[in-house]
């Protein structure tokens, strides 16, 4: 089992082996809003504030309450802190709809949903954005909401300059890693649209929660 906090050469490899996999990124289209998730990295909200003034949506949601890694950490709620974010990159906070109640992706997509309703706006297409191993959020948002075409837009950054003192490198494996378990378990429950999975990346996953990347995994009953 891995001690440090630093990933061996080992570690990242396979660690590269799920960040392919997990990531989507689509070419931006016109779309009738763009959904940003909470996360813990920051650069989400400034990834979506640039969509949005190149004039890829007339509208801007931030989605999340307190997660898993900001609950504690954050004062505010992430969708509050992704929405001062945006409009501190020169979004309009009249073109911005906070929802800041969702605990997890499912929610993100349902509530975001009905506060479009709630003001009486209808949608047929959505840019989502969120952190770089995007696949599960795209697979939850496609079997939660099948009525949107949903593109994927992300942040350019490779695998092995993502981690930083806010974003430690560490902790992404681990979140890919209980990604992974959950493209699998979640899909099985309905929950999100099911996705193939090579047995190569499988082989990654099970070496990584051996290693002890398993502080995001789903335990037995979850």
């Amino acid at each position: 089992m891995s001690t440090s906090d630093e990933p061996s050469l080992e570690e990242l490899r396979h660690g590269q082996a799920l960040w392919d996999f997990h990531h989507v990124n689509d070419a931006p289209a016109r779309s009738d809003f763009i959904l940003v998730l909470g996360s813990h990295d920051e650069r989400v909200a400034e990834h979506a504030a640039q969509l949005f003034l190149a004039g890829t949506a007339p509208l801007l949601i931030t989605s999340g309450g307190h997660g898993k890694i900001t609950r504690g950490r954050w004062n505010i709620t992430e969708a509050e802190r992704f929405a001062r974010i945006a409009e501190g990159c020169g979004v309009p906070r009249k073109a911005i709809i906070v929802e800041a109640s969702s605990t997890n992706t499912g929610e993100n997509i349902i509530n975001t949903r009905q506060a479009l309703q709630d003001r009486g706006l209808s949608a047929t297409s959505g840019i989502l954005v969120t952190k770089p191993y995007s696949r599960r959020p795209w697979a939850t948002a496609r079997q939660q909401w099948p009525e949107i075409r949903w593109l994927v837009s992300t942040s350019d950054i490779a695998f092995l300059d993502y981690g930083s003192n806010a974003v430690p490198i560490r902790r992404t494996i681990e979140l890919m890693v209980g990604d992974l378990q959950r493209l699998k378990v979640y899909a099985e429950r309905g929950f999100q649209l099911p996705q193939h999975i090579p047995e190569a990346v499988w082989r990654s996953y099970e070496f990584l929660r051996r290693a002890g990347y398993d502080r995001f995994v789903l335990r037995d009953g979850a």
